[in-house]
């Protein structure tokens, strides 16, 4: 299977996570782009779904999903979404589609985080994908000297807007071994929105696509 059809095939695998009558948390890219598709099948099944950006709020209004606001929902029990990079112990970066900060916002509100990834994306050790960091856009030369002294080389993501209307800045160079020490020590760096490490709170399950079928990985306890 080429790689557009194993992640077709994760986003499938994803939808047994999905409880009956439950509101969704739903990532944003081209792996959760084929969850969105498959939920669409099921759309009577579920009360709506909660989206981490524009674009994907427009998808699946598109298959007929009512879209939620975040803060009109008490219970939100799987939040399903990609990977840039993913471990063994489920550590993550995220933020190559720029939607960091809301993909963290919902994932932190999940009871169950269901990462879905093609094979390519586990690695022993996150960085060699550049990290994202959003930034308030009057920081962003601070935030990239901090960065800088981290040992990373930030590039400004060029003609880029989030959807909150922040900048990102793309950190190539850094081999991360720590990624919780690491998050929370850029989440710290004044103007920082915040960076696409999702260590502090992992994924749960991963769901990896490969040329044998679907492998599912859980977070070591």
């Amino acid at each position: 299977m080429d790689q557009n059809a194993l992640k077709a095939a994760v986003g499938r695998a994803a939808i047994p996570y999905v409880p009956e009558g439950a509101i969704v948390g739903v990532g944003t890219g081209s792996t959760a782009n084929h969850f969105i598709d498959a939920l669409g099948a099921m759309r009577g099944h579920i009360r709506g779904a909660v989206a981490s950006s524009e674009a994907t709020a427009a998808r699946l209004a598109a298959h007929g999903i009512p879209v939620l606001d975040l803060n009109d929902v008490s219970d939100l029990p799987v939040y399903v979404d990609g990977a840039d990079e993913v471990t063994p112990g489920l550590a993550m970066i995220k933020g190559g589609g720029g939607a960091l900060t809301r993909e963290k916002i919902v994932g932190a509100v999940a009871r169950q985080f269901v990462c879905i990834a093609d094979g390519s994306k586990l690695v022993d050790t996150l960085g060699r994908f550049p990290l994202p960091v959003e930034v308030i856009p009057m920081a962003r030369a601070h935030v990239a000297r901090q960065l800088a002294a981290l040992g990373g080389t930030p590039l400004l993501r060029e003609g880029f807007v989030t959807d909150n209307g922040n900048l990102i800045l793309d950190v190539r160079g850094l081999t991360i071994t720590d990624p919780a020490g690491t998050e929370s020590r850029i989440n710290q760096i004044p103007g920082v929105v915040t960076v696409g490490l999702f260590a502090l709170r992992p994924a749960d399950v991963l769901l990896l696509g490969t040329p044998d079928g679907v492998r599912t990985l859980t977070r070591p306890a």
